[in-house]
């Protein structure tokens, strides 16, 4: 996979349209400084990034954040202590840390969820994690509606949604599949194989092709994970997403620790039978999935979160108010329902990017 991809900049010129002639210059006026101006600008302001995974409790998602991003986003024990194992989450809760590296600061929100699918009767144990999702659109909601606005609203939204898949050789469980179609419409889903080194070479590749299998079916239900494939802006686009697609779901494993191999310090996992490299791609696809998150996609992620996911989000709230202004400074809508609101499906969205081409995320 290529390491970076072309997302579009701010200040990417669109196809001149045969309607405007283009003006042959003179000489040199400077239009191009505007991207060391953008660039100023931005190392300023930093950069907002939001992920929430889920999965069953024990499939490595602490451990898998703090390997992503090379930081210990989740503490397990106090400092000078012993580190024992990653303790297993109870209850939906969020951390937020400022990373910076090489002068750009990103903030970075982590959302950890319930072990999804470990109790007894799992019958609607998605609303929680549905409700948080819509709870973050509604709030941004409700900032975009004040007639004082912030110069920048805080964006709490989740732009991306890791959904950990058990490592059981066996194809996804009716649980996963029917999660998996509610999330798909409200937010970027990349599904990736939990601690893959338990698993054989065969039993991993055999395991993939039941799961893309199962992503065909979905997607001739108009159910796409990230990246769908209707985004695809141009062939250079189409290219590098073609080639993610077809490795998705990636078969990772995490590690927050570095090992001696062969004279130089590695991410890995030690066990009897040797170290478990995950940054090396015969080992396991970790890279992959690093490099789509944070070194090719991030701005993806962000852009079709605000202009797809949100906007379907705002557009059914809207519709569904019928209260007139109160106050003098915000516009009122009715109650969030106890529902999340019906969400049009990648299928709207799809017909949408298809008919305006042309248009950035």
């Amino acid at each position: 996979m290529d390491p970076l991809r072309r997302s579009p900049s701010p200040g990417s010129s669109r196809p001149t349209s045969p309607r405007t002639p283009s003006c042959e210059m003179l000489g040199y006026v400077g239009i191009e400084a505007v991207l060391d101006q953008l660039k100023i600008k931005a190392m300023k302001m930093g950069f907002e990034f939001n992920i929430m995974v889920v999965g069953q409790s024990g499939l490595g998602k602490s451990t898998m954040v703090n390997t992503l991003f090379k930081s210990k986003m989740w503490k397990s024990t106090p400092p000078g202590l012993v580190q024992g194992p990653m303790p297993q989450t109870l209850q939906l809760h969020s951390v937020t840390h400022v990373i910076e590296e090489k002068g750009v600061k990103l903030k970075l929100t982590v959302t950890d969820t319930p072990g999804f699918g470990d109790q007894i009767n799992n019958d609607k144990c998605w609303d929680p994690i549905l409700g948080y999702i819509n709870g973050q659109y509604e709030q941004y909601l409700q900032e975009e509606l004040l007639i004082t606005r912030q110069r920048h609203i805080p964006d709490t939204r989740v732009h991306c949604c890791v959904y950990f898949v058990p490592p059981t050789g066996h194809s996804l469980r009716p649980l996963d599949i029917e999660f998996l179609q509610r999330l798909c419409r409200t937010v970027n889903v990349v599904p990736v194989i939990a601690r893959a080194d338990s698993l054989t070479i065969e039993e991993r590749e055999n395991f993939r092709r039941t799961v893309i299998w199962i992503q065909h079916n979905l997607r001739t239900h108009s159910i796409d994970v990230y990246p769908q494939q209707c985004f695809d802006e141009d062939i250079n686009d189409k290219i590098l997403n073609c080639k993610i697609r077809d490795r998705i779901p990636f078969a990772v494993v995490g590690a927050d620790r570095e090992h001696l191999v062969n004279g130089r310090c590695v991410l890995g996992r030690k066990t009897k039978w040797g170290i478990i490299e995950v940054e090396n791609m015969e080992h396991c696809e970790f890279p992959l999935l690093r490099d789509l998150l944070i070194r090719s996609h991030l701005q993806d992620l962000k852009d079709i979160t605000h202009n797809v996911h949100y906007e379907n989000y705002r557009v059914c709230r809207l519709n569904e108010s019928h209260m007139l202004p109160r106050g003098p400074g915000w516009v009122n809508l009715d109650p969030t329902p106890a529902s999340p609101p019906a969400i049009p499906g990648p299928s709207r969205a799809c017909r949408w990017a298809q008919d305006n081409p042309s248009e950035e995320y």
